[in-house]
Protein backbone atom coordinates (compact mmCIF):
# COMPACT_ATOMS: atom_id res chain seq x y z
CA UNK A 1 0.00 0.00 0.00
CA UNK A 2 1.41 3.65 -0.42
CA UNK A 3 2.29 6.07 1.72
CA UNK A 4 -1.25 7.91 0.50
CA UNK A 5 -3.40 5.11 0.63
CA UNK A 6 -1.99 3.78 3.91
CA UNK A 7 -2.44 7.28 5.34
CA UNK A 8 -6.14 7.38 3.84
CA UNK A 9 -6.79 4.30 5.05
CA UNK A 10 -6.03 5.47 8.68
CA UNK A 11 -8.20 8.39 8.30
CA UNK A 12 -10.57 6.58 7.43
CA UNK A 13 -10.64 3.88 10.32
CA UNK A 14 -10.01 6.59 12.77
CA UNK A 15 -13.84 8.65 10.99
CA UNK A 16 -15.24 5.44 11.95
CA UNK A 17 -14.56 4.96 15.34
CA UNK A 18 -13.47 1.51 15.11
CA UNK A 19 -15.67 1.33 18.83
CA UNK A 20 -14.74 -2.52 18.37
CA UNK A 21 -10.99 -1.86 18.87
CA UNK A 22 -11.36 1.11 21.58
CA UNK A 23 -13.53 -1.27 23.71
CA UNK A 24 -11.44 -3.71 23.15
CA UNK A 25 -8.42 -2.29 24.25
CA UNK A 26 -9.72 -0.91 27.06
CA UNK A 27 -8.39 3.24 27.37
CA UNK A 28 -11.63 4.87 25.65
CA UNK A 29 -11.45 8.03 26.73
CA UNK A 30 -14.61 8.70 27.27
CA UNK A 31 -14.67 10.60 30.75
CA UNK A 32 -10.56 10.62 30.92
CA UNK A 33 -9.66 14.64 32.85
CA UNK A 34 -6.76 14.20 30.22
CA UNK A 35 -8.95 13.88 27.27
CA UNK A 36 -7.55 17.70 26.23
CA UNK A 37 -3.99 17.28 27.42
CA UNK A 38 -1.84 19.18 25.88
CA UNK A 39 -0.32 18.37 22.27
CA UNK A 40 2.93 15.53 22.53
CA UNK A 41 5.86 14.49 19.82
CA UNK A 42 6.49 10.48 19.59
CA UNK A 43 9.52 9.91 17.77
CA UNK A 44 9.41 6.35 15.17
CA UNK A 45 12.46 5.16 14.17
CA UNK A 46 12.56 2.26 11.32
CA UNK A 47 14.39 1.62 8.27
CA UNK A 48 13.03 3.18 5.40
CA UNK A 49 15.05 1.55 2.30
CA UNK A 50 16.90 -0.96 2.04
CA UNK A 51 17.01 -4.76 3.30
CA UNK A 52 14.79 -3.45 6.48
CA UNK A 53 12.51 -1.60 4.40
CA UNK A 54 9.29 -4.37 4.85
CA UNK A 55 9.56 -4.36 8.94
CA UNK A 56 9.97 -0.88 9.12
CA UNK A 57 6.78 -0.23 7.64
CA UNK A 58 5.23 -3.52 9.61
CA UNK A 59 6.57 -1.34 12.57
CA UNK A 60 5.28 1.85 11.36
CA UNK A 61 1.34 -0.03 10.23
CA UNK A 62 1.57 -1.10 13.71
CA UNK A 63 1.89 2.34 15.40
CA UNK A 64 -0.41 4.36 13.45
CA UNK A 65 -3.11 1.48 13.46
CA UNK A 66 -3.15 2.00 16.90
CA UNK A 67 -3.45 5.41 16.95
CA UNK A 68 -5.95 5.87 14.23
CA UNK A 69 -8.29 3.76 16.17
CA UNK A 70 -7.53 6.34 19.23
CA UNK A 71 -8.21 9.26 18.16
CA UNK A 72 -4.92 9.93 17.30
CA UNK A 73 -3.82 10.26 21.15
CA UNK A 74 -2.32 8.72 23.59
CA UNK A 75 -2.89 8.59 27.04
CA UNK A 76 -5.93 11.60 26.53
CA UNK A 77 -2.93 13.96 24.85
CA UNK A 78 -3.00 14.39 21.01
CA UNK A 79 -0.39 12.88 19.24
CA UNK A 80 2.25 14.29 16.67
CA UNK A 81 4.53 11.04 15.02
CA UNK A 82 7.62 12.10 14.04
CA UNK A 83 9.48 9.31 11.88
CA UNK A 84 12.91 9.05 11.37
CA UNK A 85 14.64 6.14 8.82
CA UNK A 86 16.66 4.12 11.34
CA UNK A 87 19.71 3.16 8.29
CA UNK A 88 20.97 -0.03 7.96
CA UNK A 89 23.77 0.30 10.71
CA UNK A 90 24.57 1.32 13.99
CA UNK A 91 25.73 5.33 12.76
CA UNK A 92 22.62 5.91 10.77
CA UNK A 93 20.22 4.64 13.88
CA UNK A 94 22.26 6.98 16.27
CA UNK A 95 21.78 9.86 13.94
CA UNK A 96 17.87 8.98 13.74
CA UNK A 97 18.06 8.99 17.32
CA UNK A 98 19.54 12.08 17.71
CA UNK A 99 17.67 13.99 15.48
CA UNK A 100 14.70 13.19 17.18
CA UNK A 101 15.47 14.40 20.32
CA UNK A 102 16.34 17.73 19.25
CA UNK A 103 12.91 18.07 18.42
CA UNK A 104 11.46 16.94 21.25
CA UNK A 105 10.13 13.75 21.56
CA UNK A 106 8.07 12.41 24.85
CA UNK A 107 9.08 8.79 24.09
CA UNK A 108 10.87 6.53 21.39
CA UNK A 109 9.87 3.63 19.72
CA UNK A 110 10.30 1.43 17.05
CA UNK A 111 13.60 -0.38 16.10
CA UNK A 112 14.36 -2.84 13.65
CA UNK A 113 18.15 -3.58 13.85
CA UNK A 114 19.24 -5.37 16.80
CA UNK A 115 22.75 -3.84 15.89
CA UNK A 116 20.89 -0.26 15.97
CA UNK A 117 19.16 -0.95 19.44
CA UNK A 118 22.80 -1.56 20.58
CA UNK A 119 24.10 1.33 18.90
CA UNK A 120 21.91 3.91 20.55
CA UNK A 121 21.86 2.37 23.93
CA UNK A 122 23.54 5.36 25.50
CA UNK A 123 22.13 7.97 23.40
CA UNK A 124 18.73 7.11 24.88
CA UNK A 125 20.00 6.41 28.44
CA UNK A 126 22.02 9.39 28.46
CA UNK A 127 18.70 11.88 27.37
CA UNK A 128 16.48 10.11 29.59
CA UNK A 129 13.78 9.79 27.26
CA UNK A 130 12.21 6.16 27.10
CA UNK A 131 12.58 4.21 24.39
CA UNK A 132 9.95 0.94 23.59
CA UNK A 133 11.61 -1.13 21.13
CA UNK A 134 9.46 -3.39 18.60
CA UNK A 135 11.63 -5.54 17.60
CA UNK A 136 14.03 -8.49 19.00
CA UNK A 137 16.52 -7.39 21.32
CA UNK A 138 20.29 -8.58 21.74
CA UNK A 139 21.16 -10.77 25.14
CA UNK A 140 23.65 -7.83 25.89
CA UNK A 141 21.74 -5.64 26.51
CA UNK A 142 21.10 -5.31 29.84
CA UNK A 143 21.22 -3.15 32.84
CA UNK A 144 18.93 -0.56 30.78
CA UNK A 145 16.68 1.98 32.70
CA UNK A 146 15.21 4.07 29.61
CA UNK A 147 14.97 0.88 26.91
CA UNK A 148 11.79 -1.32 27.25
CA UNK A 149 10.76 -3.80 24.73
CA UNK A 150 7.91 -4.97 23.43
CA UNK A 151 9.24 -7.99 21.25
CA UNK A 152 11.40 -10.15 23.02
CA UNK A 153 15.03 -11.26 23.52
CA UNK A 154 16.94 -12.90 20.55
CA UNK A 155 18.12 -15.89 22.37
CA UNK A 156 14.06 -17.09 23.10
CA UNK A 157 13.18 -18.12 20.54
CA UNK A 158 16.05 -20.31 20.11
CA UNK A 159 14.95 -21.38 24.31
CA UNK A 160 11.60 -22.20 23.49
CA UNK A 161 12.20 -24.22 20.07
CA UNK A 162 15.13 -26.15 21.36
CA UNK A 163 13.53 -27.48 24.30
CA UNK A 164 10.57 -28.30 22.56
CA UNK A 165 12.39 -30.48 20.20
CA UNK A 166 14.56 -32.30 22.15
CA UNK A 167 11.30 -33.70 23.44
CA UNK A 168 10.12 -34.75 20.81
CA UNK A 169 12.94 -35.75 17.81
CA UNK A 170 14.01 -39.28 18.05
CA UNK A 171 17.18 -40.79 19.15
CA UNK A 172 19.74 -41.00 15.71
CA UNK A 173 18.51 -37.33 14.75
CA UNK A 174 20.90 -35.30 12.99
CA UNK A 175 19.92 -31.71 13.33
CA UNK A 176 21.82 -29.18 11.46
CA UNK A 177 22.03 -25.66 12.54
CA UNK A 178 22.85 -23.10 9.74
CA UNK A 179 23.00 -19.04 10.08
CA UNK A 180 24.72 -15.96 8.97
CA UNK A 181 27.60 -14.96 10.74
CA UNK A 182 27.16 -12.40 13.37
CA UNK A 183 25.73 -11.37 16.88
CA UNK A 184 22.32 -11.60 16.33
CA UNK A 185 22.87 -14.92 15.12
CA UNK A 186 25.31 -15.87 17.80
CA UNK A 187 22.29 -15.11 20.35
CA UNK A 188 19.95 -17.33 18.39
CA UNK A 189 21.84 -20.29 18.32
CA UNK A 190 22.87 -20.17 21.80
CA UNK A 191 19.32 -19.71 23.26
CA UNK A 192 18.52 -22.80 20.35
CA UNK A 193 21.45 -25.20 21.89
CA UNK A 194 20.57 -24.00 25.74
CA UNK A 195 17.24 -25.00 25.17
CA UNK A 196 18.37 -28.18 22.89
CA UNK A 197 21.24 -28.93 25.05
CA UNK A 198 24.75 -28.17 24.13
CA UNK A 199 26.43 -31.26 24.28
CA UNK A 200 23.17 -33.47 23.13
CA UNK A 201 24.77 -36.12 20.28
CA UNK A 202 21.89 -35.34 18.08
CA UNK A 203 23.19 -32.22 17.07
CA UNK A 204 25.81 -32.69 13.92
CA UNK A 205 28.22 -30.82 15.03
CA UNK A 206 29.38 -27.38 14.62
CA UNK A 207 27.25 -24.43 12.97
CA UNK A 208 27.83 -23.90 9.55
CA UNK A 209 27.78 -19.95 9.21
CA UNK A 210 27.30 -18.14 6.08
CA UNK A 211 27.91 -14.65 4.70
CA UNK A 212 25.63 -12.22 6.79
CA UNK A 213 25.08 -9.81 4.09
CA UNK A 214 21.12 -8.97 3.79
CA UNK A 215 20.95 -9.00 -0.01
CA UNK A 216 22.28 -12.32 -0.66
CA UNK A 217 22.62 -13.59 -4.61
CA UNK A 218 20.59 -16.61 -5.99
CA UNK A 219 23.70 -18.81 -5.71
CA UNK A 220 24.86 -17.01 -1.94
CA UNK A 221 24.26 -20.30 -0.01
CA UNK A 222 24.57 -22.77 -2.83
CA UNK A 223 28.50 -23.94 -1.10
CA UNK A 224 27.07 -23.63 2.44
CA UNK A 225 23.79 -25.69 1.85
CA UNK A 226 26.24 -28.23 0.34
CA UNK A 227 28.77 -28.31 3.17
CA UNK A 228 25.54 -28.91 5.20
CA UNK A 229 23.93 -31.58 3.78
CA UNK A 230 27.46 -33.54 3.76
CA UNK A 231 26.13 -34.13 7.01
CA UNK A 232 23.29 -35.95 6.08
CA UNK A 233 20.94 -33.95 8.76
CA UNK A 234 17.47 -35.57 9.00
CA UNK A 235 16.45 -31.76 10.64
CA UNK A 236 17.83 -28.20 9.86
CA UNK A 237 17.43 -25.21 12.56
CA UNK A 238 18.24 -21.69 10.64
CA UNK A 239 18.09 -17.88 11.44
CA UNK A 240 17.82 -16.24 8.10
CA UNK A 241 14.62 -12.93 7.66
CA UNK A 242 13.69 -11.20 5.16
CA UNK A 243 15.91 -11.01 1.66
CA UNK A 244 18.37 -14.28 3.22
CA UNK A 245 15.24 -16.02 4.61
CA UNK A 246 13.67 -15.96 0.41
CA UNK A 247 17.05 -16.59 -0.89
CA UNK A 248 17.77 -19.57 1.45
CA UNK A 249 14.76 -21.28 1.38
CA UNK A 250 15.02 -20.95 -2.43
CA UNK A 251 18.75 -21.95 -2.68
CA UNK A 252 17.58 -24.98 -0.47
CA UNK A 253 14.30 -26.41 -2.10
CA UNK A 254 16.73 -26.54 -5.39
CA UNK A 255 18.30 -29.09 -3.44
CA UNK A 256 15.88 -32.13 -3.59
CA UNK A 257 15.15 -34.83 -3.12
CA UNK A 258 18.78 -34.63 -1.37
CA UNK A 259 16.78 -32.99 1.60
CA UNK A 260 13.10 -33.31 2.08
CA UNK A 261 13.03 -33.00 5.97
CA UNK A 262 11.73 -30.55 8.01
CA UNK A 263 12.97 -26.82 8.65
CA UNK A 264 12.87 -25.51 11.87
CA UNK A 265 13.50 -21.69 12.54
CA UNK A 266 12.46 -18.52 14.49
CA UNK A 267 9.59 -16.87 13.13
CA UNK A 268 11.48 -14.60 11.34
CA UNK A 269 11.88 -16.91 8.36
CA UNK A 270 8.28 -16.99 7.65
CA UNK A 271 7.30 -13.60 8.20
CA UNK A 272 6.14 -10.21 6.31
CA UNK A 273 6.10 -11.24 2.31
CA UNK A 274 8.77 -14.25 2.40
CA UNK A 275 5.87 -16.67 1.70
CA UNK A 276 4.54 -14.53 -1.40
CA UNK A 277 8.29 -14.94 -2.25
CA UNK A 278 9.04 -18.32 -2.30
CA UNK A 279 5.57 -19.84 -2.97
CA UNK A 280 6.92 -21.27 -6.30
CA UNK A 281 9.34 -23.59 -4.38
CA UNK A 282 6.94 -24.67 -2.18
CA UNK A 283 4.72 -26.07 -3.76
CA UNK A 284 4.10 -28.96 -6.70
CA UNK A 285 2.53 -28.50 -10.21
CA UNK A 286 -1.22 -28.98 -9.05
CA UNK A 287 -0.09 -26.09 -6.50
CA UNK A 288 -0.12 -28.34 -2.99
CA UNK A 289 2.94 -27.95 -0.44
CA UNK A 290 5.63 -30.14 -1.05
CA UNK A 291 7.13 -32.61 1.40
CA UNK A 292 9.45 -31.09 4.32
CA UNK A 293 7.39 -28.72 7.04
CA UNK A 294 8.92 -25.37 7.77
CA UNK A 295 7.71 -25.23 11.03
CA UNK A 296 8.65 -21.61 13.09
CA UNK A 297 8.59 -20.45 16.72
CA UNK A 298 6.99 -16.85 17.49
CA UNK A 299 5.46 -14.48 20.04
CA UNK A 300 2.90 -13.91 17.75
CA UNK A 301 0.25 -15.92 15.02
CA UNK A 302 -2.05 -13.75 13.46
CA UNK A 303 -4.51 -16.53 13.39
CA UNK A 304 -4.35 -16.39 17.57
CA UNK A 305 -8.21 -17.10 18.92
CA UNK A 306 -8.24 -14.29 21.31
CA UNK A 307 -10.66 -11.35 21.25
CA UNK A 308 -7.84 -8.88 21.25
CA UNK A 309 -6.18 -10.64 18.24
CA UNK A 310 -9.78 -11.07 16.80
CA UNK A 311 -9.99 -6.99 16.66
CA UNK A 312 -6.36 -6.07 15.98
CA UNK A 313 -6.04 -8.30 13.15
CA UNK A 314 -9.46 -7.86 11.34
CA UNK A 315 -8.81 -4.10 11.54
CA UNK A 316 -4.73 -4.74 10.10
CA UNK A 317 -5.89 -6.62 7.18
CA UNK A 318 -9.12 -4.21 5.90
CA UNK A 319 -6.93 -1.43 6.80
CA UNK A 320 -3.53 -2.94 4.50
CA UNK A 321 -4.89 -5.92 3.21
CA UNK A 322 -2.33 -8.36 4.72
CA UNK A 323 -2.30 -10.21 7.63
CA UNK A 324 0.09 -8.39 10.67
CA UNK A 325 3.15 -9.45 11.15
CA UNK A 326 5.16 -10.20 14.52
CA UNK A 327 6.82 -6.71 14.17
CA UNK A 328 3.62 -5.53 13.20
CA UNK A 329 2.20 -6.60 16.20
CA UNK A 330 5.06 -5.38 18.76
CA UNK A 331 4.55 -1.85 17.05
CA UNK A 332 0.96 -2.27 18.36
CA UNK A 333 1.79 -3.32 21.49
CA UNK A 334 4.15 -0.63 21.88
CA UNK A 335 1.53 2.35 21.39
CA UNK A 336 -0.96 0.58 23.88
CA UNK A 337 2.48 0.52 26.38
CA UNK A 338 2.35 4.54 25.39
CA UNK A 339 -0.83 5.23 25.66
CA UNK A 340 -1.23 3.42 29.01
CA UNK A 341 1.94 4.99 30.94
CA UNK A 342 1.42 8.51 29.60
CA UNK A 343 -2.40 7.99 30.89
CA UNK A 344 -0.43 7.28 34.16
CA UNK A 345 2.17 10.13 34.25
CA UNK A 346 -0.82 12.63 34.13
CA UNK A 347 -1.76 15.85 32.43
CA UNK A 348 1.76 17.21 31.94
CA UNK A 349 4.09 14.45 31.69
CA UNK A 350 7.61 14.28 31.41
CA UNK A 351 9.72 11.83 29.82
CA UNK A 352 11.26 10.37 32.71
CA UNK A 353 7.69 10.19 34.62
CA UNK A 354 6.64 8.73 31.41
CA UNK A 355 9.73 6.10 32.20
CA UNK A 356 8.68 5.44 35.66
CA UNK A 357 4.61 5.06 34.83
CA UNK A 358 6.13 1.70 31.83
CA UNK A 359 6.81 -0.15 35.10
CA UNK A 360 3.44 0.48 36.61
CA UNK A 361 1.32 -0.46 33.56
CA UNK A 362 0.59 -4.01 34.46
CA UNK A 363 -0.45 -6.56 32.07
CA UNK A 364 -1.45 -5.74 28.61
CA UNK A 365 -4.34 -7.45 26.96
CA UNK A 366 -2.43 -7.98 23.53
CA UNK A 367 -3.36 -9.91 20.45
CA UNK A 368 -0.61 -12.47 21.20
CA UNK A 369 -2.00 -12.93 24.46
CA UNK A 370 -1.82 -10.99 27.94
CA UNK A 371 1.77 -10.32 28.87
CA UNK A 372 3.30 -7.80 30.83
CA UNK A 373 6.82 -6.43 31.65
CA UNK A 374 9.43 -8.13 33.75
CA UNK A 375 12.57 -6.68 35.73
CA UNK A 376 14.66 -6.65 32.69
CA UNK A 377 11.84 -4.45 30.94
CA UNK A 378 11.05 -7.33 28.52
CA UNK A 379 8.12 -9.60 27.94
CA UNK A 380 7.25 -12.39 29.98
CA UNK A 381 5.09 -14.01 27.32
CA UNK A 382 3.79 -17.14 25.59
CA UNK A 383 4.99 -18.81 22.71
CA UNK A 384 3.76 -20.47 19.83
CA UNK A 385 4.72 -23.49 17.23
CA UNK A 386 3.34 -22.35 13.98
CA UNK A 387 3.52 -24.31 10.75
CA UNK A 388 3.54 -22.90 6.58
CA UNK A 389 0.40 -24.66 5.03
CA UNK A 390 -2.43 -23.06 3.49
CA UNK A 391 -5.17 -21.14 4.92
CA UNK A 392 -8.19 -20.66 2.60
CA UNK A 393 -5.71 -20.12 -0.91
CA UNK A 394 -3.24 -18.16 1.44
CA UNK A 395 0.32 -19.57 2.02
CA UNK A 396 0.06 -18.59 5.99
CA UNK A 397 2.56 -19.28 9.59
CA UNK A 398 -0.99 -21.72 11.25
CA UNK A 399 -0.47 -21.89 15.13
CA UNK A 400 0.51 -25.32 15.88
CA UNK A 401 -0.02 -25.29 19.85
CA UNK A 402 1.70 -23.48 22.82
CA UNK A 403 5.41 -24.79 23.67
CA UNK A 404 6.41 -22.12 26.15
CA UNK A 405 6.28 -19.64 28.63
CA UNK A 406 9.46 -17.21 28.59
CA UNK A 407 10.51 -14.09 29.89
Amino acid sequence: MSQMNRRRALQLLAALGTTGLVAGCGTDDEGDPTATGSPIKIGLVAPESGSGRTIGEDIVNGFELYLASHGQRLGGHPVTLVKADEGDNAKTGQDAVNNLLKQGVLALTGVANPTVMSGIRDIVEKARVPLIGSNASPVSLQSVVYIWRTSYVLDEPGRALGAYLKQRLPAGSRVLIIAPEGGASLDVVQGFRQGFGVDDPRIAGEPVWTNPTADPGESEYVSDIRQALSRRPTAIFCHFSGNAAIQFIKQLRRHRPAYTGPIYAPGFLTEGSVLNEVRGVLLDKEDRLLPGPIQTVSNYSADLNNNANRIFASAYRKTFNVSPSTYAMASYDAAQVLDGAIRIAGANPTPQQVNLALGKVGQIDSPRGVWQFNQPRTPQQRWYLRTVQFDGRLLSNVMLNEIATLG
